[in-house]
């Protein structure tokens, strides 16, 4: 499937870049923000602080635009604790049971930061790293290439991990996150993208009236803890059943707090293909996110609460946005069924999620 631009030429508006400071950490260390635009009216800042996705600007069918994604205004709250907003999440993200896992016969034992297990990478993983960045534009795209060496042994994890994420922001309107990582020795690696969206704009109240396809007849059941139980289990006439539109709140009340499962797209990686649609009916806006990963994660906001203060003074409550993270299965390492996660010196890691936005 091809996603460069085929009809765009030199002298056509082209999507373009721009930086500007964001603020210094506690540490004294300067974070920027890039900003990728392009000519249908769609642009995204993303800082180097977390490799976080700021803002997404979207024109509804009014040609209204508003930004669809949860975040903050200064670099402070993404500093203190967040719920992810926005961020690269890595080494591994979701969860490792215990924190713990055996690999080439040698026993790891990772923090536990989300209850019993092991979240996201860890208590400092890749959403609290700054990461280098470079920009090019080429006809039909612009890029924003960020870079991490994540030390032998940071969390826990074996091996120096060399991690790429290139967001690509292109003339028809589609966002292509490709990531890339190399290791010397043997690990674990599941990234994602943690955007929260709300297809209303970031400060419209919740989700429930948003309407969700998923590609998936199939999801991974899971315990108390959002550790795998056992066989995948079919979706059909569950409330789990996206596969036919149907809106987020329609029967969330029939699964706890929210949504929070992996949906099964293949028993192994796959071409890049359509993953989950969203729609918005009353601004008319749609997303959609295509993957080559296996599963995807839905996450309805369960936990927001409306502590977090968001951009221009939004408050965040219960179900303010989903997420869609493409991935493998949670705890793929402890689980030899699933497909695998590890990575080995001589390998390259390669994955890419697409982000397609538009309004009808």
């Amino acid at each position: 499937m091809s996603l460069q631009p085929s009809s765009t030429s030199p002298t056509e508006p082209q999507p373009t870049s721009a930086k500007r400071s964001f603020g210094t950490t506690h540490a004294g260390e300067e974070v920027h923000e890039y900003t990728l635009s392009n000519p249908g009216g769609i642009s995204t800042s993303i800082i180097t602080w977390g490799g976080i996705m700021r803002t997404l600007m979207v024109p509804d069918r009014n040609d209204g635009v508003a930004d669809i994604v949860l975040g903050f205004d200064s670099l402070k709250p993404y500093e203190d604790r967040h719920p992810y907003f926005g961020t690269i999440t890595g080494r591994f993200a979701n969860r490792i049971a215990q924190g713990r896992f055996t690999l080439d016969g040698k026993s790891y034992a990772l923090a536990t930061n989300n209850g019993p297990n092991h979240l996201h990478g860890g208590i400092n993983g890749f959403d609290r790293k700054i990461w280098s960045a470079t920009t090019l534009s080429a006809p039909g795209t612009a890029h924003l290439t960020l870079s991490y060496v994540s030390p032998d042994g940071e969390e826990g994890y074996p091996g120096e991990l060399s991690t790429t994420v290139t967001y690509t922001l292109t003339s028809e309107n589609s966002l292509i996150i490709t990531y890339e990582a190399t290791t010397t020795k043997a690990t674990p690696v599941n990234l994602t993208h943690h955007a929260y969206f709300n297809l209303a704009g970031h400060d419209s109240g919740d989700v429930l009236a948003q309407e969700l396809i998923i590609e998936a007849s199939k999801m991974v059941p899971v315990d108390e803890t959002s550790i795998p139980l056992g066989p995948l289990v079919d979706v059909a006439n569950t409330p789990f059943d996206f596969q036919t539109p149907a809106t987020i709140g329609e029967r969330i009340s029939h699964v706890g707090i929210g949504y929070d499962h992996t949906y099964v797209l293949a028993d192994t990686p796959r071409p890049l293909s359509l993953a989950a649609r969203a729609r918005d009916p009353q601004s008319g806006r749609w997303l959609e996110v295509l993957t080559t990963e296996p599963g995807v994660q839905l996450y309805t906001g369960n936990y927001l609460d409306g502590s977090a203060i968001g951009k221009g003074g939004a408050t965040y409550a219960q179900h303010a946005g989903f997420c869609l993270e493409t991935q493998h299965f949670p705890d793929s390492v402890n689980q030899p069924g699933y497909p695998s996660t590890i990575l080995r010196p001589g390998e390259t890691f390669r994955s890419t999620t697409v982000i397609r936005c538009g309004a009808s």
